[in-house]
């Protein structure tokens, strides 16, 4: 039913923005800490665990750093930290065989954050781009990404998170029939009442990840790009398309990614299907905004804060954010 309004000055819409107490009353979309999921980057690599020169404020933590960083979020009230490895380059191959060691960094910090910080919920990152030598997120042969063969690889790479105690598994990878796989192989093995995914259903192919890639240290490697795999940015058909296939393969919740740019698509995806809405405020929109904070053309918590909520009111029911502590701290402050 379309509301009819009197005409002015019967109806004055600034009544309503009168005073602060006024207009938090009809305010129709919030903000939480429990909105948040901190990505960190991890490794061990001996001098690794430094500043990412490309997204100021960020740094690659050891395992110790990021059991800390899990009593931080717990500490301010995030629910959830996501994982990204930064892997020695001399166990790095073209079949990635590193991905699914139970010994690798990622699983080793699953184990240490769930004996010191059980109640953090622990989303991992589930693509090859980290321990591919050749830098991206499938296997390769001839120059061409090979589907179902990385398809199988994931599968493997996914049961290692599993057992190390993941709670969120995220498929990050793009390729075609990798969450049917996935959620097959994970209840087969009796992880699937406990191991969620949160599929990066809607990941597009864009310039936005160039920081990111330093952080976790596919850049140097990488050649040619992945369009073949990752969405052209000038789609959102297939978009919803995609969001359909996960889910009907068994994802439990979606993500568009990168997050500002496509905030179309997140209303979209939210609007269709009513599922629990993701989006990541990926690297270059975080590199971004601290360029101009930085240079004080932006002020830190209200470009923070006004960006965040913009997610909110496109429909995500959560946003990773490498400010996440910050907003924590911001939020916190104003209740």
């Amino acid at each position: 039913m379309t509301p009819l309004f009197p005409a002015f000055p019967h109806n004055r819409m600034r009544r309503l923005r009168r005073t602060a107490a006024l207009r938090d009353l009809v305010q129709e979309n919030r903000l939480s800490v429990k909105d948040l999921i901190w990505p960190i980057f991890i490794t061990d690599v001996a001098g690794a665990d430094v500043e990412v020169p490309s997204m100021p404020g960020v740094f690659r933590k050891t395992i110790e750093g990021a059991v800390r960083a899990a009593e931080e979020a717990a500490e301010l009230g995030i629910p959830a930290l996501c994982l990204f490895p930064y892997t020695d380059p001399a166990v790095k191959t073209e079949l990635c065989e590193e991905a699914w060691n139970p010994e690798n960094i990622t699983n080793r910090v699953i184990r240490e954050i769930k004996k010191h910080v059980p109640e953090i919920a622990i989303m991992t990152d589930i693509a090859l781009d980290p321990y591919n030598s050749l830098g991206h997120d499938g296997l390769v042969k001839d120059g061409v990404i090979l589907n179902d063969e990385t398809v199988e690889a994931l599968v493997k790479m996914a049961l290692a998170q599993a057992e190390a105690g993941a709670d969120i598994l995220g498929p990050s990878d793009m390729m075609d029939g990798r969450i049917a796989a996935m959620r097959k192989a994970i209840e087969d093995a009796g992880y699937g009442r406990d191991v969620s995914i949160l599929s990066y259903s809607a990941k597009f192919a864009s310039v936005y990840y160039s920081p990111f890639r330093d952080a976790v240290g596919a850049s140097g490697a990488l050649k040619g790009d992945k369009k073949t795999y990752q969405m052209n940015p000038g789609n959102s058909d297939e978009a919803l398309r995609l969001v359909a296939r996960d889910l009907a393969e068994g994802a439990d919740m979606v993500m568009v990614k990168p997050g500002q740019p496509y905030l179309d698509v997140c209303r979209r995806v939210k609007d269709e299907f009513g599922v629990p809405t993701f989006a990541y405020q990926v690297s270059g929109e975080y590199a971004m905004a601290m360029a101009a904070i930085r240079n004080g053309w932006l002020d830190h918590d209200k470009v923070m804060l006004e960006s965040l909520l913009g997610f909110k009111r496109a429909g995500c029911d959560g946003v990773l954010t490498y400010f996440a502590p910050a907003a924590a701290r911001a939020l916190a402050n104003r209740a």
